[in-house]
């Protein structure tokens, strides 16, 4: 079971770029699908009424065709059938004589049923003369002699049922016109064949589906050739977006290591130039002072006086060190304390007047974007000593509507040093400074002109903690 478990969470579980590909494609599908649907259903209805129209004109011109018969059939024996009697039997054999000869087309004619179910005029099926056929009905059932007598005693009308071609003696479906002949309670009618109307409506519906199943598979392929587009187009974006990463993954690893390197140089020089010559000094001072006092020479306290003097400096510079590696006050204090005690340093090390403002965060900056700032103000200090030839220096870092804003500004020369020096510091120092403000999502905007260069990098509020997680940061 649990690895059934397993599998069903491995397909589930898919990649980005495989999300991002359902999340275009999936619409697409159902957007094609249901847009087939409605075409497929729509262009059906539409056919379906045409297909009515047409069919009921077809008849329409059918029944008006046998209407026109069977008016020619009264017209041949009116003269006959209105001077007769009701009894007249020479006047009826005339007519019906008449009627038989009357032939049209290759199934045409005329039939007589008498009243009570006899038929008396069939030319072309003579097995149905003399007999009764009260009863009869079509092989679906549809009465055929009691409904043409009904219409015809009911004043003419028309009747549709299946009934055998004298030509083949297939069934075929018919449409009949009877009026009635009421002296001799005769009805009389001629019929006609509509399988021409049939076949066409059918090659009409045949027609309009195999459209219908053509628009089908144009939206089908369309929608095919828009899927493999997308994943396509996905799969080119992917892979330029891998290698893109890649490029910059290595790009990054390297000026890692680079700036690793860098800050271990950095440590080793300033161990070595500082502290070592330091304790070297504090060493020779409490080796001179051992051998004065062996000899009660009255100087040895001066070098033991040197000794500590020199202890107590080395102690600062480890303590120095320690702290542009990771400042305790930034953990203790918050960010507004630690860019004093930062400006502060940099002004009594380098000579260079640092004017800081700041209002009262009171530690409400979360953790990375204390360390960021910081970092941030400390690289542009060191470009600023290194580079700019400035005298002064403006830090402000205050708040707005939308985030902390930290704001350097110096009176230097700008960016316009060497191109080997300006190489390398964009290269390692700039782009820490905004790969910093990047990763939360803030800006980092440099001006710079020959009147100095001002540096403002802004962090959004999500960084902002909320007074409870102040509170609580703090007790």
């Amino acid at each position: 079971m649990s690895f059934w478990l397993a599998r069903i969470r491995a397909a589930f579980d898919l990649s980005y770029g495989q999300k991002l590909f359902l999340l275009a494609t999936v619409p697409l599908i159902v957007a094609v699908t249901l847009i087939t649907l409605v075409v497929t259903i729509q262009s059906r209805q539409l056919a379906e009424r045409e297909i009515a129209a047409l069919e009921a004109e077809l008849i329409e011109a059918k029944k008006e065709e046998l209407k026109n018969y069977l008016s020619i059939a009264r017209t041949a024996v009116v003269n006959t059938y209105g001077r007769a009697a009701p009894d007249d039997e020479a006047a009826k054999l005339a007519v019906t004589q008449e009627l038989s000869a009357m032939l049209y087309g290759q199934d045409g004619y005329f039939f007589v049923f008498e009243y009570d179910g006899t038929n008396i005029v069939a030319p072309r099926q003579t097995y149905l003369i003399g007999k009764n056929w009260t009863g009869l009905k079509d092989i679906n059932g549809i009465p055929i002699t009691d409904e043409i007598i009904r219409i015809a005693r009911t004043g003419g009308g028309y009747h549709t049922f299946e009934w055998p071609k004298p030509s083949t003696g297939a069934n075929g479906q018919m449409i009949v016109y009877v009026n009635g002949l009421q002296d001799w309670r005769w009805a009389m009618g001629t019929g006609i064949f509509i399988d021409d109307v049939v076949q066409s409506v059918a090659a009409a519906r045949a027609d309009v589906e195999q459209r219908i199943n053509r628009t089908s598979l144009y939206i089908v392929g369309i929608a095919t050739i828009a899927v493999l587009g997308v994943f396509i187009s996905g799969l080119i974006l992917n892979i330029r977006e891998r290698r893109l990463a890649d490029t910059k993954l290595k790009a990054l690893t390297q000026r890692i290591f680079d700036t690793q390197e860098e800050e271990r140089g950095r440590v080793a020089r300033e161990l070595h130039d500082g502290i070592s010559q330091m304790l070297v000094g504090v060493r020779y001072a409490l080796e001179l002072s051992k051998r004065r006092l062996g000899m009660d020479n009255a100087k040895a306290g001066d070098s033991l006086d040197k000794g500590i003097a020199s202890l107590g400096g080395a102690i600062q510079e480890v303590r120095r060190i320690s702290r542009d590696l990771r400042p305790g006050v930034l953990d203790d204090l918050g960010l507004g304390p630690a860019l004093q005690a930062l400006t502060d340093e940099y002004t009594n090390r380098t000579g260079i007047h640092v004017d800081f403002e700041t209002v009262v965060f009171r530690n409400r900056l979360d953790q990375e974007a204390r360390i960021a700032l910081y970092r941030i103000a400390q690289e542009a200090l060191t470009n600023i000593e290194r580079h700019s030839g400035a005298t002064s220096v403006s830090v402000s870092l205050k708040g707005n509507r939308k985030g902390a804003v930290l704001n350097i500004a110096d009176n230097g020369t700008g960016m316009v040093w060497p191109g080997a020096a300006r190489g390398r510091a964009q290269g390692i120092g700039m782009r820490n400074m905004q790969e910093r403000v990047e990763q939360l999502g803030g800006t980092l905007r440099v001006l710079s002109t020959s009147q100095g260069t001002t540096i403002v990098a802004q962090v959004p509020l999500t960084h902002m903690l909320k007074p409870e997680e102040t509170r609580k940061k703090t007790a």
